[in-house]
Order: structure tokens, then C-alpha cells, then sequence
């Protein structure tokens, strides 16, 4: 007897899940149903995919090798499904889309309903990692990444691009005042990125150059996190617009030293591994976020 897709399916989501009952609720099935799938599909393979004990399940070297190909198994029938919806012209499926955090809750979930009334067919799946993530790992169809991109294998789609702002609270300039030159900035509290130093390059102009090199007073991972503190009053931060356009335009925040600004503006792009021609759900989303990116990106 040979495997079947179903099988690979149970097998692949037992691990992605992290446990069977996990993978059960996933699937619709039974715990017991999924055990019985996997212990019929070792059978049919004549060896042991996972070790299994009460706590923990860690998959063998054969499961590790099995599991990458049962993989590309499954998505070359996803993606002649998707080649037969596309005969249709009816996007359809699930879609998986990964973003840093602040573009997930400022540039996609806003438009989500809107999204979905468009598109009633394709099952989106968000997920949110501050980190650069392997797409192929995390069965992600595609990623959008802020900022210039590294050399990569990956295929890259230019969304568009967000000016970058000097901004504080207005309690916090009315308490500590508004610095009027880039210099002013040292008597004041910066807020600044803890992973990445190109972060902390702020587009100011002044002596010895167009970015200025801060040391923040305090430090987060998480541009979201970053933000919540400037909204706070606790000091002045650099953010990109695609996350504060909405705080500007109703005065939470206010854009400090516009004059010495040297109008640098990140790139937005969606990356994917696929060398065909993208699958219709995702050129649909990445055509919609395109023109939601364009609205407020100036």
C-alpha cells in the first residue's frame, strides 16, 4: 500500500502543531484517529517517523527527511489546485502572510474585512514576527519585509515605500520642549531599537552627514513598542509612516525637526520563494495591500 495525501497531511500537521491533539482540533479528527493515521502510515513506510512518549514528541531521521518531502508533496497539490481554480479566475485557499508586527496591525489588519468581502474564498492566515523568518520553515506564502533587503534567493515584489518621521507626544514637547536643531537632540530622551543599529540611524542632516547615529535612552525590540512609548510622552522616536500616519493626523504625535529630515524612505516589499507565476490569491492580496501602501505612503 502507498501513502496517501491525506495521511501526509495528518503527519505534517502533527508536527507543525507541535502535538496530536493539537493537530486533531486542526483536522477535524480525533486524537485517537490521528494516532491510528500516523501508526498506519509507519506501517505502510516500514519505519518509524516519530518517537512518542507522554510528554514530548521528537521526529527520527527518517521522519526529518520524510517530513521535508511529504512538504513539497503536499504543495505541488495545493498548487494544482490552485492552477485549477485559476482556470476559473476564482482566487481561492489559504493564504499565509507574515509581517513584522506594526505592518500587521497599521497596513493589513484595518483592511482585513475589506479584504474579505473582495475575496470570500481565500482563508487568510496572519502571522507576526519582528525577526526575518525561513518562509519554506514556516509555511509562509509570502512575507512582507521593511527596509533594504539583503541578497537572497527569495523573489521580491516592490509594494512601495514609507518616509521615515522624527516624532513625539505633545506632553512630552510640552513638558521637555521642542528641539529646534539636530544638536538639541542629545538633551533629550531617545527612544531607539535594541537589535538592529541601522535603526538608530535617524534621516537628519547636520554636520557630518544626512543620518545621525542615536543612542537611546530606551531601548525595545518592536517598533509597535517604540510607538506605544512615544504616545506615552516618553521621549522622541523615529518611525516609519505606514505606522503613525493616523497618530499624525489626529495629534497623538507630532513630527519634530521636518526642516533637517533628508526625506529617506524605506522600501516595502513582499518576498516569496515561487519561481512560476504567483498563485491568483496571492496576487490578489498583494495588488489590494499595494494600493492601501499608496493612500497614505506620501
Amino acid at each position: 500500500m502507498k501513502a496517501r495525501s491525506d495521511e501526509l497531511q495528518v503527519f505534517v500537521s502533527v508536527i507543525e502543531s507541535g502535538s496530536i491533539s493539537a493537530a486533531a482540533e486542526q483536522v477535524g479528527q480525533t486524537p485517537s484517529a490521528i494516532s491510528r493515521t500516523l501508526s498506519r502510515l509507519e506501517a505502510k513506510l516500514g519505519t518509524t517517523l516519530i518517537n512518542r512518549t507522554t510528554r514530548r514528541m521528537d521526529l527520527t531521521e527518517e521522519g526529518k527527511f520524510f517530513l521535508e518531502r511529504a512538504k513539497q508533496i503536499l504543495g505541488q497539490l495545493e498548487e494544482l489546485e490552485e492552477r485549477m481554480s485559476l482556470r476559473q479566475q476564482t482566487p481561492s485557499g489559504r493564504l499565509r502572510i507574515n509581517a513584522a508586527s506594526p505592518f500587521m496591525l497599521h497596513s493589513i489588519v484595518p483592511y482585513v474585512a475589506e479584504f474579505r468581502a473582495l475575496y470570500p474564498d481565500i482563508q487568510l492566515e496572519l502571522n507576526s514576527n519582528d525577526l526575518i523568518i525561513d518562509l519554506l520553515e514556516q509555511s509562509t506564502d509570502v512575507a512582507i519585509r521593511i527596509g533594504a533587503l539583503a541578497d537572497s534567493t527569495l523573489h521580491a515584489r516592490a509594494l512601495g515605500s514609507s518616509p521615515l518621521n522624527i516624532l513625539a507626544s505633545p506632553d512630552y514637547l510640552k513638558k521637555h520642549g521642542t528641539p529646534k536643531t539636530v544638536e538639541a537632540l542629545s538633551e533629550h530622551s531617545l527612544l531607539g531599537f535594541t537589535q538592529t543599529e541601522t535603526l538608530n540611524h535617524w534621516p537628519l542632516r547636520h554636520a557630518e552627514g544626512d543620518r545621525l547615529f542615536i543612542r537611546p535612552t530606551v531601548s525595545a525590540s518592536s517598533g509597535e513598542t517604540l510607538r506605544q512609548l512615544a504616545l506615552a510622552g516618553e521621549g522622541i522616536v523615529c518611525l516609519s509612516h505606514f505606522m503613525t500616519h493616523e497618530d499624525i493626523r489626529l495629534g497623538r504625535l507630532k513630527v519634530v525637526l521636518a526642516h533637517a529630515n533628508s526625506g529617506y524612505r524605506q522600501p516595502i516589499h513582499a518576498v516569496y520563494y515561487r519561481n512560476s507565476q504567483l498563485a491568483l490569491r496571492i496576487q490578489c492580496f498583494l495588488d489590494f495591500i499595494q494600493q492601501k501602501l499608496a493612500n497614505y505612503a506620501a
